[in-house]
């Protein structure tokens, strides 16, 4: 396991030498907080043949019928419940909970012991604080289709 970044001497490289690593790294992971930048980063790797890979920690829980997108960590003491959906991109932090049903779209940030409520829709590149619980009526249908037309 080597990284690239480009404020780091440790690093094998810069970020912009990730084309010329594909041909000794199949599989990439994207480690950076900010949600577009995330996705931006995901999308180039997939252009240059890299895999995305889905990081799970061994210590969280993930129900059998939750579905965890590419590109997503999912840290120790995670819970991830029934028919729960973490798409793209998305962080889920140590102990935070995804509850039955939810949805937490692409680029999402579930800090530290927040919770998402049962069938909750969390919009693309949200950012709930740790501690925070997002619940099924915090964001309404309007309120996602004003922010998509915006």
């Amino acid at each position: 396991i080597d990284f690239l970044d480009d404020k780091n001497d440790n690093a094998i490289g810069k970020l912009k030498d990730y084309e010329k690593h594909s041909v000794s790294y199949s599989y990439a992971v994207v480690a950076i907080g900010n949600p577009k930048l995330r996705l931006n980063w995901i999308m180039k790797l997939e252009e240059a043949c890299y895999t995305i890979a889905v990081l799970v920690h061994p210590r969280s829980y993930i129900s059998p019928s939750a579905q965890i997108m590419k590109g997503s960590m999912i840290e120790p003491m995670a819970v991830l419940h029934t028919g729960c959906v973490v798409s793209k991109a998305c962080i889920i932090s140590a102990g935070a909970v995804i509850n039955h049903g939810a949805v937490c779209c692409d680029g999402c940030h579930i800090d530290c012991n927040a919770t998402v409520m049962g069938n909750a829709l969390v919009p693309a590149g949200t950012h709930i604080h740790g501690g925070m619980v997002f619940k099924k009526d915090t964001v309404s249908l309007e309120d996602l289709f004003l922010k998509n037309d915006a």
